[in-house]
């Protein structure tokens, strides 16, 4: 692994460590890396697909089912230009889990669009978690960038996940993002998912250690998982 990724993957582990309230993180980017997420911010992760239909409905929110949030941003826009942006928003996530009593359970947070894979645990609504997060982060990059206006293509998309096997897969698909899109060479070197937890090389707090371990007997099976899907791609 390089100096950068090593840099990247460590210090942000600091992040869970601090209060929903913190400012302050190690997160360190270099100048090499500032510049690739700049390239990266302006191309989309996933091609935009130009459709007619009405929108899909929305699942119902229930205790006990899983749900995976996405969005992206409006015009191919990068949500997250450097780490403060990253921060700003893995702080909220943490802090809005906790308030609505929501089961982390994957995420990964991409220059322009974000994956979240959550259990909602009570009547509090999984609904409400990217509601929370960006209405508050959406003033703050105004703010920040003198931009105005959305900075999302629109509504956040949300499934309900029923089988297991859908489920362990966006997992592994959401933790291998960053590498899929060129952006790092390894996993482990994006400290704004949470793949370091589910390989226990982070002891943070946006995770479900049970569901990780009900599913992978080692961490190396998880790891072996992630790279299985990785070997798909021809880079």
């Amino acid at each position: 692994m390089n100096r950068t990724a090593t840099s990247i993957r460590d210090s942000v582990g600091q992040l869970n460590a601090h209060t929903p309230g913190a400012t302050h993180c190690a997160f360190a980017f270099t100048l090499p890396f500032c510049s690739k997420l700049a390239l990266i911010s302006n191309r989309s992760a996933l091609h935009p697909r130009q459709s007619t239909s009405m929108p899909k409905p929305r699942p119902r929110f229930s205790a006990g089912t899983y749900f995976q949030f996405f969005n992206r941003g409006r015009s191919r826009l990068s949500i997250c230009h450097n780490k403060h942006d990253y921060l700003n928003i893995q702080q909220r996530l943490k802090y809005y889990s906790r308030a609505l009593n929501l089961t982390m359970i994957a995420y990964c947070l991409m220059p322009n669009h974000y994956h979240f894979l959550v259990r909602q645990e009570d009547e509090k609504a999984a609904g409400l978690l990217p509601q929370r997060i960006f209405n508050g982060y959406a003033k703050w990059y105004n703010h920040r960038y003198d931009h105005s206006g959305t900075i999302f293509e629109g509504e956040y998309r949300v499934d309900e996940i029923a089988e297991q096997h859908h489920l362990l897969h966006l997992c592994r698909y959401f933790h291998a993002n960053p590498v899929k899109d060129g952006i790092i060479s390894e996993v482990s070197a994006w400290g704004v998912s949470n793949y370091l937890e589910w390989i226990e090389g982070r002891n943070g707090t946006l995770v479900d250690r049970s569901f990780v371990s009900e599913h992978f007997v080692t961490p190396s099976d998880y790891v072996a998982y992630v790279a299985e899907y990785l070997s798909t791609f021809h880079r």
